[in-house]
């Protein structure tokens, strides 16, 4: 299989489905949101939007299966997975706040080989396969070159329907507040990790992330330059649902406050 080739074939479709997305938010309104949980929202958007992605993934590679947030299609396969958020920040996209993304990956076994992230409103395509570098919209991108966390700008996800670790993410979010240049919550995690990918960031980490949150962002972070590791330093980051990328410059430093502040 030519990566580079589904790579482009999926990047189409992304913007497809952002399209469709962008449309429906000029017209969208309260009265069309559901709750599958507390504060865990969604819309006939994000199953539609799924619905296009995942008509054209099939057609991409005919037997892979596929792992999505609202369902629309879960039959994982033994080699290809498609790994899908339709609409990852379907509260800021709710509330007219414009950082939202369609995130889609693929996983060949049990390797991350593929990751597109289309952040909708900037109409910007964040991308990246095994073996290649990491691209926003055709230009090669790499992660910053801050060195320590006193250099940094920290982006990070609040919790909002997991509370028993909160007082500890408090404790390490009050820590960074004081030693870095600023800490940010924009609402997406695949935009986080892009931006992180891309510089923009120096730094990312939130946990009780699901596979679809991050598995596209966590590819193109690392053909990027940069580390992708739980909070423990490991690499298996969608199992255990504690993801921190960084630029690769100041991980032990990171893991070092995270270790300190946030505890099992």
């Amino acid at each position: 299989m030519q990566l580079e080739q589904v790579v482009n074939q999926v990047i189409e479709l992304s913007k497809q489905a952002g399209d469709f997305i962008r449309q429906e938010r000029k017209t969208f309104n309260a009265d069309k949101i559901e709750y599958k949980g507390l504060n865990d929202l969604v819309s006939y958007v994000d199953k539609t939007a799924e619905g296009i992605i995942v008509a054209g993934l099939e057609k991409i590679i005919p037997d892979a299966g596929f792992i999505t947030e609202e369902q629309t299609k879960n039959n994982t396969a033994e080699r290809y997975n498609w790994i899908i958020d339709p609409l990852d920040g379907t509260t800021n996209f709710i509330h007219g706040l414009p950082v939202f993304s369609v995130s889609i990956a693929l996983k060949e076994y049990d390797e991350l080989v593929l990751g597109v992230v289309y952040e909708i409103n900037q109409d910007e395509c964040f991308y990246a396969w095994k073996g290649a570098p990491a691209y926003l919209n055709g230009k090669e991108i790499k992660v910053s070159k801050a060195s320590t966390i006193g250099d940094s700008l920290i982006a990070t996800g609040f919790p909002y329907y997991n509370f028993e670790k909160q007082s500890q993410y408090i404790d390490l979010f009050t820590y960074l507040m004081k030693n870095c240049h600023g800490l940010r919550r924009l609402g997406s995690a695949a935009v986080d990790l892009a931006y992180t990918a891309a510089g923009r960031f120096d730094a990312y980490y939130e946990y009780n992330l699901n596979a679809w949150d991050a598995a596209a962002g966590i590819v193109i972070v690392k053909q990027a330059g940069g580390h992708v590791v739980n909070f423990k330093g490991g690499d298996e980051v969608l199992d255990t649902r504690e993801l921190l990328a960084t630029n690769g410059k100041f991980t032990e430093e990171l893991l070092q406050a995270i270790q300190t502040y946030f505890k099992d």
